[in-house]
């Protein structure tokens, strides 16, 4: 194995943990309005999926590339899903047609 290799490995582990530690430290009710905010960084997660992708020497490496724009892609859209139904419950809801016409 190469030490690129050993040294993404490594990387991608720490970067494991210390994600999962971040998000279950996260009190539930600030979950929801942080996933807005989380969008951006996914965003920015689907470029570099896509170079990485893009860049690929050999199959494994640009199947996994595609693995990536997926998952963030997926993270993307259900993130706006869940930020929009979050915002629609601070809408108002339109008035009954009793309480218009009334005098």
């Amino acid at each position: 194995m190469s030490p690129e290799f050993i040294a993404g490995i490594v990387v991608f582990v720490l970067a494991a943990f210390v994600g999962f530690e971040v998000i279950s430290k996260v009190p539930p009710t600030l979950h929801t309005p942080l996933m807005s905010g989380a969008n951006a960084i996914s965003g920015i997660t689907i470029v570099g999926a896509i170079i990485a992708a893009g860049f690929a020497e050999g199959n494994a490496a640009t199947v996994l590339g595609f693995i990536a724009v997926t998952a963030a892609t997926i993270n993307v859209v259900g993130g706006f899903l869940v930020t929009d139904r979050m915002l629609e419950m601070f809408k108002r809801k339109p008035a009954r047609r009793e309480e218009r016409n009334a005098p």
